[in-house]
């Protein structure tokens, strides 16, 4: 029996229904991190060496899980919209509009790389649907990018756990490792922003000290 709940659940879902069970799973992973595709992939592939289920059949039903979770937070971002997000980021400390102009500019210019190898960067992997929405990209380029990189994602780790079979959870030790250096550099970002908005905060109060002295 596996240990914690998450992979239990995951274990009997597939247990239950197969392939589409990992297929659900994904799906779900892109709206609930906790359940990370790091634990469910290579669960499928511990599963296909098993013969439990079909390489294939976990290939494509997780394919098609990752495109419809990210077809749900695209929705969202569609729903948002840019009026909504724009007046959302200007009630939080220390973000300016010229902010969310730049980083609209980014997507327009990077847009469809951000949303391919976005599915191979875990955090990400899920954040990036909503920009895209909210941009209202192409939605059968959204959903091309989405699968391709889904599709490269699902099967290395559907893969790795198949050449390690018992020995599956050794991919979600990797993968955490990486998924800490992904969040330490978001993190060390955040910090470098804020610290420079700050200081650039107080030295345009200073300034605008002098000038009433």
């Amino acid at each position: 029996m596996i240990g914690s709940s998450p992979q239990q659940w995951v274990n009997t879902l597939m247990d239950t229904l197969g392939a589409p069970g990992a297929g659900i799973a994904i799906a779900l992973e892109n709206l609930f991190p906790p359940l990370p595709s790091e634990v469910i992939l290579p669960l499928a592939g511990f599963a296909v060496s098993t013969g439990e289920i079909n390489l294939i059949a976990a290939l494509l039903w997780t394919t098609a899980g990752s495109v419809v979770g990210a077809l749900a937070l695209y929705g969202l971002g569609a729903w948002l919209g840019r009026e909504r997000t724009v007046a959302l980021a200007s009630k939080v400390p220390l973000v300016k509009a010229s902010d969310m102009e730049r980083t609209e500019d980014w997507f327009n210019r990077h847009g469809m790389k951000a949303v391919f190898f976005g599915r191979m960067i875990p955090l990400f992997r899920s954040l990036i649907s909503v920009p895209a929405g909210v941009e209202r990209m192409p939605l059968p380029v959204f959903i091309c990018l989405t699968t391709l990189g889904s599709a490269i994602w699902n099967t290395a780790f559907i893969m790795a756990g198949y050449a390690l079979g018992e020995n599956w959870r050794k991919v979600s030790s990797y993968v955490s490792t990486y998924s800490k250096l992904v969040l330490g550099i978001v993190l060390l970002v955040l910090l470098t922003f804020v610290v420079r908005r700050v200081v650039k905060s107080r030295k345009q109060g200073r300034r605008h000290r002098r000038r009433q002295d």
